[in-house]
């Protein structure tokens, strides 16, 4: 049986697999986003990853903050979620996750994550550039979107018109 909160965990981990798809579809945003992440030192797949799981902490860590639950997600503005993936310390998204994960490919994304953060110095500096562009994704989908607040449900429903499931 699957926990209210195994849910969340997994409906954040969608939000932050769809995330770049989504804001890819003006295809000259991946180049840059890419040229960004080459200029910095970043492995492209790696860096991208990182993006992904970034965005799962930052909407957990925000639906957490606020007590959503798994169904409550979908009503968490874009806003929020942007502002904790750069309004927190690295140290502070990882609050509330759990050691292991159901999805061997979340796991492993969410230790990267960690390891960055604990090894601190260049890396912190790597973490930081992505929240960055974490943001950046964010605030283009809430800039296309034809609602005045954006939540996350408004990126889900665009990404299942789009035909983007991940």
């Amino acid at each position: 049986m699957t926990s209210d909160h195994d849910t969340l965990r997994s409906r954040c981990a969608h939000l932050g697999r769809v995330l770049l798809p989504l804001v890819d579809q003006e295809p000259w945003r991946q180049a840059r986003r890419h040229e960004n992440l080459r200029a910095w030192g970043i492995d492209t797949v790696a860096g991208e990853r990182l993006i992904e799981v970034f965005a799962a902490i930052a909407a957990h860590a925000a639906a957490i903050d606020t007590s959503a639950s798994a169904a409550e997600l979908d009503a968490l503005p874009l806003k929020t979620v942007a502002e904790a993936a750069t309004g927190r310390r690295d140290i502070e998204l990882l609050a509330g996750l759990p050691e292991t994960f159901a999805d061997d490919r979340d796991e492993q994304a969410v230790k990267l994550f960690r390891l960055y953060t604990y090894k601190g110095g260049q890396y912190s500096l790597s973490l930081m550039r992505l929240s960055t562009e974490l943001r950046h994704a964010l605030i283009t989908l809430a800039e296309r979107s034809p609602t005045p607040s954006p939540t996350c449900a408004d990126v889900f429903r665009r990404v299942a018109e789009a035909g983007l499931q991940q």
